[in-house]
């Protein structure tokens, strides 16, 4: 038997919002961590009491304190996450050597084999040991999930939240899973629960009396046999240690929509520059640059570029970005209310080059290595004097 965990924090970017104002955000229990109501942000993450209120992850912000006039809203923590994300994950390192981040506030591990080790403590034991342990180095409370696969520890984590642990044992699984409405399998979203629907499935003890042949026959031979397989908590999928991030983002959502090419220029110039140090933080470099623009309508497009050889400086991934850019607006220039840009595609090192799967791939040299010493050290003077220290002079104006 698999012994597999999912560590989730406990409205994760709250705590450390709290954590790095003890006097301001630390002192309120309707607390609620996003984007500005009036720039049309939304919110990130919630405290368990202002989502008595209705509020969820997601939610425009707005529409959040309007639920609850009370809550106070504080920007995301983002340099204190990703601290708090290394300190945890150090934690969690010394339990076992099969960790894998899924997110920044969700770690699996694999500590099948280590029965010994633990002089045969039960899973749920060796669990409370390391919850206790996080809290106790890092002060941030976290839940966790166990079982014998990572879907069935993600589905009970739900059951252990908040600051709890519950592990599955691999006798009840069956009795754990029929219990649950369709739509908590991961994987199974709203498009797919309407079909469900249509067959008068809703729960998993719904689907469990049909065999493979017939949920084929209705929803597809690999459709048909992933469900057949998740309703019993078959994931065969391995916790896989160190995994390397698959991509960094940022994106902004205007107070107002824009439609002149300089603003939207000078926008994606700072995006260009968060997901850059996003980049070099984590010790990598992107190969593929995708810029996405959301119209005034809600229409979202994208166009994305393949680099050789990888890019870690600013100024390389605005030159991309921009072109894209470009591209997108020649296509359809209308006012636009979001603005984002993404870095897939990354590596810890050269390697041999790869293909991007969309868009083309270009060969030319857009930085040097003395470009990346230059952007290290303002990394460095950043983090000492403040995000807001050193700026690009067209930012300014």
């Amino acid at each position: 038997m698999r012994r597999i965990l999912l560590a989730d924090c406990d409205a994760f970017f709250v705590q450390v919002a709290r954590l790095e104002d003890p006097e301001g955000a630390g002192k309120e229990p309707l607390l609620l961590v996003g984007g500005s109501p009036e720039g049309r942000g939304v919110v990130t993450s919630a405290s368990y009491e202002v989502r008595k209120y209705g509020v969820r992850s997601g939610m425009p912000m707005a529409r959040a304190l309007r639920l609850c006039p009370k809550a106070v809203r504080v920007g995301v923590p983002r340099g204190a996450c990703m601290r708090k994300h290394r300190e945890i994950r150090a934690v969690l390192d010394r339990f076992t050597p099969v960790v894998q981040s899924a997110s920044i506030d969700e770690f699996y591990l694999d500590l099948t084999g280590t029965e010994t080790l633990y002089r045969g403590a039960s899973l749920e034991a060796v669990a409370t040991r390391i919850r206790e342990a996080v809290l106790a180095e890092t002060q941030i409370q976290i839940s966790i999930g166990g079982g014998s696969s990572r879907l069935v520890a993600k589905l009970a984590v739900r059951k252990a939240k908040p600051a709890g642990v519950h592990v599955v044992a691999e006798g009840e699984v069956s009795a754990f899973l029929r219990e649950l409405p369709l739509s908590a399998i991961p994987g199974i979203g709203p498009r797919f629960q309407e079909k469900l629907r249509s067959y008068g499935l809703a729960t998993v003890a719904d689907v469990l009396p049909f065999d493979r042949e017939m949920l084929a026959g209705w929803f597809g031979k690999g459709t048909g046999d992933w469900l057949y397989d998740r309703i019993r908590g078959v994931d065969e999928s391995r916790v896989e240690p160190r995994e390397v991030q698959r991509s960094i983002s940022r994106d902004e959502t205007f107070a107002r929509d824009i439609m002149e090419d300089p603003v939207l220029e000078k926008e994606l110039l700072v995006l260009a520059g968060r997901a850059g140090r996003d980049l070099r933080q984590d010790g990598l470099r992107a190969r593929t640059v995708t810029v996405r623009i959301r119209d005034y309508d809600f229409t979202t497009r994208q166009a994305s570029l393949t680099v050789q050889p990888a890019i870690e400086t600013d100024r390389a991934i605005y030159s991309v970005a921009r072109r894209l850019l470009a591209r997108l607006r020649a296509k359809r220039r209308t006012s636009a209310r979001l603005l984002g840009v993404s870095l897939s595609n990354l590596t810890s090192d050269e390697g041999p080059p790869q293909l991007g799967l969309f868009g083309e791939t270009t060969e030319t040299a857009l930085e040097t290595e003395r470009d990346r010493r230059v952007a290290r050290v303002m990394d460095q003077l950043r983090g000492r004097f403040g995000s807001e220290s050193i700026r690009p002079g067209r930012t300014l104006s």
